[in-house]
């Protein structure tokens, strides 16, 4: 097992009407923003809530922030808050509302232009805005980890970054907000954190017994109630165990001791911010074609995979393909297109683009032995037309 550290100071406030606390949360006295998207904690009452739970405390609002927040927006929030002097970030939302609020966090007392904290991927350890979250969309795990990924519009970028200094105070939980969210939202959720543990897992074999356990074990979880959530999100049982596996598959814990990819999330921001397809699709898009483009680096862990998570037997090239198969087929049944040409027209010229752009920023050895080469790149995307 590899050397590690794990820090997550996060408080984790998880179940039915934990938003009730939020009181008890907030420090004190603190003057807050009270950051949303576009507008859905309205419809379900969770906005009515926030507000009711924070009698006492001096509120400004800003809403708007995107799906994929995009940097241009975030910026305005960090001159409300030096306008408004605000001491504490509310991040009511799903995974691009808190990525978002991350950002801001890190970007209100950054000495320089916050650009390129995104552009030169600089980790903010310290003198962060402190904030906490409300989740209204299980998905990315942003609730209880460090990181965050950010749209610059003005030039098509989605850029990932985070540190340590942006963890949230506390995140509050509460698995019945998912009744109301569409089925599409809960689809893209259940992939985006099924890849998310994949990008840990599906590497090589090695000596992190129980991380694998665990980490098989959150993708057993997604696969036998991800179908299910969709049709039925009012069913706690189903909703709280699709809520904490999101969580559970990027808060830290099954990536320590472990080597990791990540190839398929760099590769998934690009067709994101060319097409604006939704992160979770681009997911789906990439990260099948990336196994089979890397599979005799990849076919051992596959093989592990493919026995315990499906039950396959034969050879180990034998059950390595078929695993990669029973993925993509389970991504089919979460309602994933996984082919780009089903998104867009404009996709020919796409893999060269994204090579191209990789090359720009010096990003020509990746995956868990940095053996994904430019040439391999352009291979995996144009497997995915």
């Amino acid at each position: 097992m590899l050397n590690f550290e794990l820090y997550n100071p996060t408080k984790l406030v998880f179940g039915k009407g934990q938003i009730e606390k939020l009181s008890e949360l907030v420090p004190q006295g603190a003057k807050i923003l009270l950051a949303y998207g576009g507008g859905s904690i309205f419809k379900n009452g969770i906005h009515q809530q926030v507000i009711d739970n924070l009698k006492g405390f001096e509120i400004v609002e800003f809403g708007g922030i995107e799906p994929n927040p995009h940097f241009e927006t975030l910026m305005k929030a960090v001159e409300v808050i030096k306008t408004e002097k605000i001491d504490f970030i509310l991040a009511v939302g799903g995974g691009s509302v808190i990525d978002g609020v991350k950002f801001i966090s890190a970007a209100v007392h950054f000495d320089g232009n916050p650009i390129d904290i995104l552009q030169k991927h600089i980790l903010i350890k310290e003198n962060a805005m402190p904030f906490g979250t409300i989740l209204t969309l299980p998905a990315t795990g942003s609730e209880m980890n460090s990181g965050y990924v950010v749209t610059i519009q003005a030039t098509q970028e989605k850029l990932a970054s985070g540190g340590s200094a942006l963890f949230p105070q506390f995140s509050i939980c509460d698995p019945t907000v998912i009744q109301s969210l569409p089925k599409r939202q809960l689809q893209n959720g259940v992939v985006d954190a099924f890849t998310h543990v994949m990008e840990q897992y599906l590497t090589y074999p090695h000596e992190g017994y129980l991380q694998d356990r665990i980490a098989e074990g959150i993708l057993q979880t997604l696969i036998e109630v991800g179908p299910k959530v969709v049709e039925n999100p009012a069913d706690y049982a189903l909703a709280s165990n699709f809520m904490w596996s999101c969580t559970m598959a990027l808060n830290g814990l099954i990536q320590k001791g472990v080597p990791s990819d990540w190839a398929t999330h760099m590769i998934g921001h690009e067709l994101t911010a060319l097409y604006g397809i939704d992160h979770a699709r681009t997911l789906a898009i990439i990260g099948p074609n990336l196994y089979r483009v890397l599979f005799e680096t990849k076919k051992e862990k596959l093989a592990q995979y493919g026995k315990r998570i499906f039950n396959l037997s034969g050879t180990v090239d034998e059950i390595a393909n078929e695993a990669i198969n029973k993925t993509v087929a389970f991504f089919h049944t979460m309602g994933m297109d996984t082919r780009l040409s089903q998104y867009t027209e404009n996709y020919s010229k796409t893999a060269d683009f994204i090579v191209n752009r990789f090359d720009e920023r010096g990003w020509k050895a990746m995956g868990e032995r940095q053996n994904i080469t430019l040439e391999k790149l352009k291979e995996i995307v144009e497997m995915s037309y």
